[in-house]
């Protein structure tokens, strides 16, 4: 939450109140930092961190830019992964720390595929947004009906045409107008998508018409060079590109110069005691024998992994990005 002040034009000081967010420090009728007065409590989310100046009408007016605090959460893996965001995320959120929650879900379902009801319970939980990658349909019966009645669920864009669901979705989370794409890459995947640049260029476009400013992207691949050339193509365009797929966080997290958060993975939200979230004995069994054999879900070393993202709501873009990566047990 933030709250608004008046703050007098200081080119009109006897009139001309203009009505915005509250810098901490900011008297009315003043455009300078000094002791804080409260103003009512604003309706929406996020703090104000710095002060712009804005030409109107020929004169300069200071205003206060409100950096929108952006988490995006890596790959969640089965019952772990879950518990891992009710443990985390609600308190984020009270806290302020995150205003606005976009969590990769597609291996929620004991390690592959997402349900109705565990995508129910992590937007109770404080996720606004699901993205659930390449296996998002491994439990189709029990998404398909949902994910055509809940946009907040976001499949690939790439999928071939006729797939149920959305490649985006617009979410107005109080007054702020927030697009989130999803794309698949086309190296060493197991299906054949076409090309995500293509289709992010698609997604972007509607988003953007139907008044989208901020606009994040989780690129669902599995070559680091891929999704490296996707965050350079849609630099300054977006306000976010993020990494999801191989479970393993990485440390090239960067905001460009065009304003473009990008990192090349948000890691697992999971347990680390494992092969990228399986039982490390099953998976060491496969690899010496080449047979199939049930991975089950890991339990040790549960971490919750990912991103804070700071964006700027007047220009949409991004001020500043962080790691998070938290041990639970």
């Amino acid at each position: 939450m933030f709250n608004q002040a008046l703050i007098q034009d200081p080119d009109n000081p006897t009139g001309g109140e203009w009505c915005g967010p509250y810098l901490p420090g900011a008297r009315k009728g003043e455009d300078k930092v000094g002791a804080p007065e409260p103003g009512p409590v604003g309706g929406c989310i996020g703090r104000a961190h710095a002060t712009m100046s804005l030409n109107i009408s020929d004169r300069t007016r200071r205003y206060t830019s409100i950096m929108l605090k952006i988490l995006m959460i890596g790959d969640t893996v089965g019952d772990p992964g879950q518990k891992a965001i009710e443990r985390v995320v609600p308190g984020m959120k009270k806290r302020g720390e995150a205003d606005f929650v976009v969590c990769n879900a597609e291996n929620t379902a004991d390690g592959a595929g997402v349900t109705e009801s565990i995508a129910k319970e992590l937007f109770f939980n404080g996720c606004d947004v699901l993205t659930i990658g390449d296996h998002g349909f491994d439990r189709r019966k029990d998404i398909e009906e949902y994910i055509k009645k809940e946009p907040r669920v976001v499949r690939l864009a790439n999928y071939p045409k006729g797939v149920p669901g959305s490649g985006s979705c617009l979410v107005e989370c109080k007054g702020y107008k927030i697009g989130v794409v999803h794309v698949a890459g086309q190296v060493f995947m197991r299906y054949s998508f076409s090309s995500p640049f293509h289709a992010a260029d698609e997604e972007i476009a509607k988003l953007k018409t139907a008044g989208a400013k901020i606009i994040l992207v989780d690129m669902h691949a599995e070559a680091t060079s891929e999704k490296v050339a996707l965050s350079w193509y849609l630099d300054g365009r977006v306000s976010a590109v993020v990494g999801t797929h191989t479970h393993i966080p990485t440390a090239d997290e960067r905001v460009s110069e065009n304003g473009t958060a990008c990192i090349t993975d948000l890691g697992m939200t999971g347990p680390y005691d494992s092969v990228i979230g399986r039982d490390k004995t099953s998976v060491i069994q496969k690899f010496l024998t080449q047979m199939n054999v049930r991975h089950a879900v890991a339990t040790k070393d549960v971490r919750f992994s990912g991103v804070i993202i700071q964006v700027d709501e007047y220009s949409g873009k991004a001020i500043s990005i962080e790691r998070v990566h938290r041990k639970l047990q």
